[in-house]
């Protein structure tokens, strides 16, 4: 089972509300399978009462973004791996049968990798070298071991990562 960590960076707004709500929204189809177990938002204004509520509503836990929305995030997470995600990103069909997959057969020192079209041109690129020497730094799309962010993650060895054939669309 996975955690999924939402992170909700910037300022509050309907757009930024509405691509949350439905980024929470995608992930009930996970929860149903038995693959989501729990969800976590890091944001940068957790005391706002918009995301308080959402939070609250969905029986999301809510945690200060800080230095890193994921090490955040993985302090609240009550499953040993964790799907990273953005606000606004929406796993795209046959996404269940990936994490499920990834999370029978991963090595826990894996990173696994959902593919995400939409992200800026040097985060993909980045991705694609990090996909051959290893990453040090999570990124959304991550699947990652709980143990491992905790452990302080982006300051350890670089893990492999492990490309998947899941995609993450954009709402």
């Amino acid at each position: 089972m996975f955690t999924a960590a939402i992170h909700f960076p910037g300022a509050i707004d309907p757009e930024r509300i509405d691509a949350l709500a439905d980024t929470l929204a995608a992930l009930v189809a996970g929860v149903a399978a038995g693959v989501v177990g729990d969800a976590v938002i890091a944001a940068e204004h957790p005391d706002d009462p918009e995301v308080a509520t959402m939070a609250e509503s969905t029986g999301a836990a809510l945690a200060a973004r800080g230095r890193s929305p994921w090490m955040a995030a993985a302090g609240l997470a009550r499953r040993p791996w964790m799907l990273c995600l953005e606000a606004g990103d929406v796993p795209a069909e046959g996404w269940i049968r990936v994490l499920d997959r990834f999370g029978a057969t991963a090595n826990p020192e894996a990173v696994g990798r959902l593919r995400r079209p939409h992200a800026a041109l040097f985060e993909r690129i980045a991705g694609r070298r990090e996909a051959l020497t290893g990453t040090r730094q999570v990124r959304a799309g991550d699947l990652v071991r709980v143990d491992a962010l905790r452990a302080g993650l982006p300051f350890r060895a670089r893990l492999p990562v492990r490309p998947l054939r899941g995609s993450l669309l954009r709402s």
